[in-house]
């Protein structure tokens, strides 16, 4: 799953270590996250929220996942009519 946690970081201005320090969280955390080789628990990402100023929502593309999959859902039922289903 990807993590916006350096795009985040770039647009605040933050290096990895003053991010480290303003979150209380491990450098090595950080870099392994951006990295890709670990997944942050949400308590993790709900500090580095709050040391960026952002919600915990603004770390993941938007439509990722559940709102693609809805999406996707609503384009293969769009044109049907309500109450029966159809058959391919």
């Amino acid at each position: 799953m990807p993590v916006l946690l350096r795009a985040w970081r770039e647009r605040r201005g933050y290096s990895l270590r003053a991010l480290a320090e303003r979150a209380a969280v491990g450098f090595s955390t950080l870099h392994k996250i951006e990295q890709e080789r670990m997944t942050p628990t949400v308590d993790l990402l709900e500090k580095l929220a709050r040391a960026l100023g952002i919600a915990v929502r603004d770390f993941f593309p938007s439509g990722w996942p559940s709102e693609r999959r809805s999406r996707q859902a609503s384009k293969r039922t769009a044109g049907r009519p309500k109450g029966r289903r159809s058959r391919r």
